[in-house]
């Protein structure tokens, strides 16, 4: 029932998982890094999520500058595009629960999905 989109590089993604673990959850791990998710898959997540797709973006990548994503017109699929071949774009972690989706920076922000008592 749930799922975080992890990079085992990241403190903040192991700090999630590290919370979620912490109350007796072993969640779907998906490292999507090694396993890319496709257009469909990323537009499914961050509708999930909600909220602009730059808001889960990660600007300081190199990735980002290389392609010139500072340029406020280009549009949400072709930002999902630019993550879909190039998935170091997707901040991190992504957890989705049956309570919902969020991008839990901080890692801390896991608890808001998880279930109550």
């Amino acid at each position: 029932d749930v799922t975080i989109y992890h990079n085992t590089r990241c403190s903040n993604s192991r700090g999630a998982l590290a919370l979620l673990r912490e109350h007796g959850i072993e969640p779907r791990v998906v490292d999507y890094l090694a396993e890319p998710l496709d257009e469909a898959e990323l537009r499914a997540l961050f509708v999930a999520v909600g909220g602009p797709v730059r808001a889960l973006l990660r600007s300081k990548e190199p990735a980002w500058q290389a392609l010139g994503l500072d340029d406020e017109t280009i549009g949400d699929e072709a930002l999902i595009a630019h993550v879909a071949r190039h998935p170091e774009l997707m901040n991190r972690p992504i957890v989705v629960t049956p309570r919902g989706a969020r991008l839990c920076r901080p890692p801390e922000t896991v608890l808001e999905l998880l279930p109550a008592g």
